[in-house]
């Protein structure tokens, strides 16, 4: 199964604050069988100790190593509000949603650090309108 499946893209979305985006991260990764609700409240855990914003709109909620045992399998989840979530002062439009517990996520921050390295593919992740144009832009295969 892949790493970031269709089923896993949920775009054009609205949270009223962080804890509602965390949460509808934490639920698409339950969604896609990838981890429990127990990860999922994790990620709100890992977020009072260290912000996951990485700059370009971009924040990658993952759960504490604690709540690694709670994931089922490898897999992300790509969460866009395009009228944005302040995460601390941040305005963030896409979440990337991580349950991994080992390096199995590490080829797809990479993927992700190459796109958003390129400020037009920034912009393309950021905008993205099908789940096709999300799929080739975090090509999980390559």
């Amino acid at each position: 199964m892949a790493i970031l499946p269709a089923e896993g893209v949920r775009l054009g979305l609205t949270a009223k604050d962080k804890t509602d985006a965390l949460n509808q991260c934490g639920a698409a990764l339950v969604e896609i069988g990838a981890a429990s609700q127990e990860y999922a409240d994790a990620l709100h855990e890992r977020e009072t100790s260290v912000s996951t914003y990485i700059g370009e709109g971009v924040a990658i909620p993952h759960g504490t190593n604690e709540s690694r045992e709670h994931i089922a399998r490898a897999a992300i989840a790509y969460l866009q509000f395009p009228d944005g979530v302040d995460w601390d002062g941040n305005d963030v439009r896409v979440c990337i949603a991580i349950a991994s517990k080992s390096e199995e996520h590490v080829g797809i921050l990479q993927q992700l650090a190459g796109v958003l390295m390129d400020p037009e593919s920034a912009a393309a992740l950021r905008e993205a309108s099908t789940v096709d144009q999300v799929l080739a832009l975090l090509d999980t295969d390559a």
